[in-house]
């Protein structure tokens, strides 16, 4: 084999295997990235179908019931409400009318089935994009009103 070839036989390769690891790395990120939605877009069906992904707002009051380990409570934008349930054990920051965050999955009932619950640090804290989507909901809401 001529050297010519020899060297374009390895840049070939290489790309090759550059392609390869990129294509794998692209994939792991995709399975693993949890998309920020508000319960509002959740209720106009805006949320990710079959995959999980992350809601955020308040959790509204009187709405937290427990049996056993699982654990059913609503999440609010002060707009729309999302049904959530789960099982495990919550953060001790956890309570009614303070924010959160759940990742999961939202089933064919509109019930949305969280595998972890995230409770802010501080209770002057949100989420930058949870805040934003209750002060929307609030803004909506006023203007409504007469």
């Amino acid at each position: 084999m001529k050297p010519r070839h020899k060297r374009t036989a390895l840049i070939v390769g290489g790309l090759v295997a550059i392609g390869i690891a990129a294509a794998l790395v692209l994939n792991a990120l995709d399975s693993n990235i949890a998309l920020y939605v508000t319960p509002s877009e959740v209720a106009a069906g805006k949320a990710p179908q079959g995959k999980a992904f992350r809601i955020g707002g308040m959790v509204k009051e009187g709405s937290v019931a427990r049996d056993n380990l699982t654990v059913n409570f609503v999440i609010t934008d002060t707009a729309k409400d999302i049904p959530v349930a789960y099982t495990g054990i919550l953060p001790d920051l956890f309570k009614e009318g303070k924010g959160a965050v759940v990742q999961g999955r939202l089933g064919p009932d509109g019930k949305f089935t969280a595998t972890e619950v995230l409770a802010k640090h501080d209770e002057n804290y949100m989420p930058p994009a949870a805040q934003h989507a209750v002060d929307q909901a609030q803004k909506a809401q006023k203007s409504l009103q007469p």
